[in-house]
C-alpha cells in the first residue's frame, strides 16, 4: 500500500511540476520579451530620418545600459543602402541584420552569433512615413539574466515538489501503518488464542476493526460448539455401546448356551446406535456447506420410484411447488423423505400423498398415509431411538429418530398428526427454504 502510494504521488507530482514548469517559464519569459518590446516600441516611437536620410533617434532612450560598452542590452537600426545605427553598447560589434525575411510583424528570437553571450532578440520591419527605406529594429539582451532566473525557479520548484513528495508518502506511510496496526493486534490475540491463554478476541478494536473481530469470535464459538456436540455424541455412542458390549462378555465368560442369540441380539442394537451415530454425524459434517441446496420434488421423484418397486401396489401422489428448494444436502435430504415415505409406504394401505408448500423462510413436505394412524399420546414415543409400535414387520426403529435428529441440525422440524383426506398417519416435516435474492 505505502509502494502504490508513492508511485501514485511520484507520477501525479511529476506531471504537476513539469505542467507547473511550463507556465512559470512561459511566464518570465514573457515578461523578459515584454520589456524588450516595450523598448522596441519606444525606438520605433521616436525613430525619423535626418537630412542625409539616415534614421536617427529624436530621444535618447531611458536605459543607461545602452551608453556602456558590451552591458548585455542593445540596439540596432538597419536600412538597406545606409551604415546600421547601433546603440553604443555594441562598440565594435554588430546585430546580424542579413536574416531574409520580412518583419512586418514582431518577431522573436534567440541568437548566438555573440561568442558567450547568448541573446534575445527583438526585431521589427518599419516604413516610416515620406520614405521607402524599409528599417531593420532590433533590441538585443543577453539571455543570461533570463535563464538565471528559469534556473532558479526549477530548483526552487524541485525542492518544493521534493519536499511535498516527501511529506505526503511520509503521511500515506503514517496512515498505513496506523491503520493497519489494530491488524497486528487481532494476530496477536489470535496467536494468544492459539496457545491456550485466551478464548476470545478482546472487545476494545477500533470500529472498522470490530466485524473482523465478532466473525472471529463468532467461528470460535462455532467450532467450539461442534467439538462440544463432537464429544457429546461420541460419549453417548460409547455409553449405547458398552451396555451390550458388557452383556456379551458376561454371557461369553459364563459359557452361556444362548450365546449365538446373545451375540445376535446385542449386535443389532449396536447395529443401529452406530447408524443413528453416523447419520447424525454425517449431516452435522454436511450442515457447515453455504451453498447446500436441493430440490424437494426432484427427490421425492427419486424415492418415489425406488419404493414403489419396493412395496408393489403401492401408490405415490406428489403436489404442489415442484420449484421448492431447501437449504439441505441432497444426500441428507434423501435420507430424511426416503424414511418417512418409505414408513407411509410399508405401513400404510398403499397410498401415500406427498404435499410440498413453499411458505418463507420454510419449505413444508406433508406426507400422508391411509394406514390405521397413530394415537396422539403414542406419537412423541415414534421420536425415540428404536421405538417401534409395530413389531410385526421388519426395521430398526431408527427412521423417526434419525429424521428428527438431521432435521434439527439443518433448522427444521417434524411432527405428527393425522391426515384428514386419506385417514392415516400425517408427517408435517419443516426444512429451511432456498430464497432466490432478485
Amino acid at each position: 500500500m505505502i509502494g502504490i502510494a508513492a508511485l501514485w504521488i511520484a507520477i501525479l507530482l511529476l506531471a504537476g511540476g513539469f505542467a507547473l514548469d511550463r507556465i512559470l517559464t512561459r511566464t518570465v519569459s514573457n515578461n523578459f520579451n515584454s520589456q524588450l518590446e516595450f523598448i522596441l516600441n519606444a525606438m520605433i516611437a521616436s525613430a525619423e530620418p535626418g537630412v542625409d536620410g539616415e534614421l536617427r533617434l529624436s530621444e535618447q532612450l531611458a536605459d543607461q545600459r545602452f551608453l556602456e560598452p558590451y552591458s548585455g542590452i542593445y540596439f540596432q537600426i538597419t536600412g538597406e543602402g545606409y551604415e546600421p545605427f547601433p546603440s553604443p553598447s555594441l562598440w565594435d560589434r554588430r546585430l546580424d541584420a542579413s536574416i531574409d525575411h520580412e518583419d512586418t510583424e514582431l518577431h522573436i528570437r534567440d541568437s548566438n552569433e555573440f561568442e558567450g553571450e547568448p541573446l534575445r532578440i527583438l526585431e521589427r520591419d518599419i516604413i516610416l512615413p515620406d520614405s521607402d527605406v524599409r528599417w531593420r529594429f532590433q533590441v538585443a539582451e543577453s539571455r543570461e539574466r533570463l535563464d538565471q532566473q528559469i534556473t532558479e525557479l526549477r530548483r526552487t520548484l524541485f525542492w518544493s515538489l521534493a519536499v511535498l513528495g516527501l511529506g505526503l508518502i511520509l503521511m500515506a506511510a503514517l496512515q498505513t501503518l496506523y491503520g493497519l496496526w489494530p491488524l497486528r493486534r487481532v494476530r496477536r490475540e489470535v496467536v494468544a488464542i492459539r496457545s491456550g491463554r485466551k478464548t476470545r478476541v478482546a472487545e476494545d478494536f477500533p470500529r472498522e476493526i470490530m466485524p473482523l473481530t465478532d466473525e472471529i469470535n463468532e467461528l470460535l464459538a462455532h467450532n467450539e460448539a461442534r467439538a462440544e456436540e463432537a464429544r457429546r455424541h461420541a460419549g453417548n455412542l460409547a455409553h449405547a455401546l458398552k451396555t451390550p458390549l458388557t452383556v456379551i462378555t458376561n454371557a461369553a465368560t459364563a459359557d452361556d448356551e444362548n450365546l449365538n442369540d446373545i451375540v445376535c441380539r446385542e449386535a443389532t442394537v449396536m447395529r443401529r446406535q452406530v447408524d443413528h451415530h453416523l447419520a447424525r454425524a454425517r449431516a452435522i459434517g454436511r450442515r457447515a456447506s453455504a451453498q447446500a441446496r436441493a430440490n424437494v420434488a426432484t427427490s421425492v421423484e427419486t424415492i418415489e420410484r425406488a419404493v414403489s418397486r419396493l412395496y408393489e401396489g403401492s401408490t405415490i401422489d406428489v403436489a404442489g411447488d415442484r420449484d421448492a428448494c431447501v437449504r439441505v444436502e441432497r444426500q441428507d435430504l434423501d435420507e430424511i423423505l426416503g424414511n418417512l415415505i418409505e414408513n407411509a409406504a410399508k405401513y400404510g394401505g398403499g397410498r401415500v400423498f406427498v404435499t410440498i408448500e413453499q411458505s418463507a423462510p420454510m419449505v413444508d413436505i406433508l406426507i400422508e398415509d391411509d394406514g390405521k394412524g397413530i394415537p396422539e399420546e403414542q406419537r412423541a414415543q415414534l421420536f425415540t431411538r428404536g421405538a417401534r409400535l409395530d413389531t410385526d414387520k421388519p426395521g430398526t426403529g431408527l427412521g423417526l429418530a434419525i429424521v428428527k435428529d438431521v432435521a434439527e441440525i439443518y433448522g427444521g422440524s417434524v411432527s405428527l398428526g393425522e391426515s384428514e383426506d386419506l385417514g392415516g398417519l400425517l408427517v408435517m416435516l419443516s426444512l429451511p427454504a432456498v430464497i432466490e435474492e432478485v
